[in-house]
């Protein structure tokens, strides 16, 4: 249930297009001017939509009176707009290259086979999956649960090939 005086709720307003000299916010993005904290300076946080956390935060200009900051206009939006959003995604390509691994390598015969590690990241219960596909028609050869803590290499996985596939220790 949403708690009408609890400042901290988010409300059908908070979605609004806002164009104020500290605070512009469109249907995803929140961009706030804040003070500084680490200096007497000012920053710019940009927030997406939904998100518990500011996706990017930086230095923001001082105004002319060289006492506040300059106040938020559309290009400085954009701009900001598309730097966050690029921070968020390469966030997302490094974490899905840590998550999924891949390596082909070539059996005893003569037969190339991509084997891929997927991580799957739980608090409780993180769990991982080696696959093994035939590189030429990308048919499934095998497949097995594996530790989330498994080292995908050529020769682990060259290994676990010669071994018909058998769950790896």
């Amino acid at each position: 249930m949403t708690d009408l005086n609890d400042p901290t709720e988010p409300t059908d307003s908070d979605s609004l297009p806002l164009r104020e000299a500290r605070l512009w916010r469109d249907g995803l993005w929140t961009a706030r001017v804040i003070k500084n904290e680490e200096d007497d300076g000012w920053a710019v946080e940009m927030t997406r939509q939904g998100d518990p956390e500011p996706a990017l935060v930086g230095p923001w200009t001082m105004g002319r009176d060289k006492k506040n900051p300059k106040p938020l206009d559309g290009p400085a939006f954009s701009t900001l707009v598309k730097t966050a959003a690029e921070v968020i995604r390469r966030h997302e390509q490094h974490l899905h290259a840590t998550l999924n691994k891949s390596v082909t390598v070539t059996a005893r015969n003569d037969q190339r086979v991509r084997v891929t590690l997927a991580i799957v990241p739980d608090e409780d219960n993180p769990s991982a999956t080696l696959t093994a596909y035939d590189d030429a028609d990308d048919t499934e050869l095998a497949s097995v649960n594996v530790s989330p803590a498994f080292r995908l290499t050529a020769s682990s996985a060259t290994a676990w090939i010669e071994s018909e596939y058998a769950r790896p220790r």
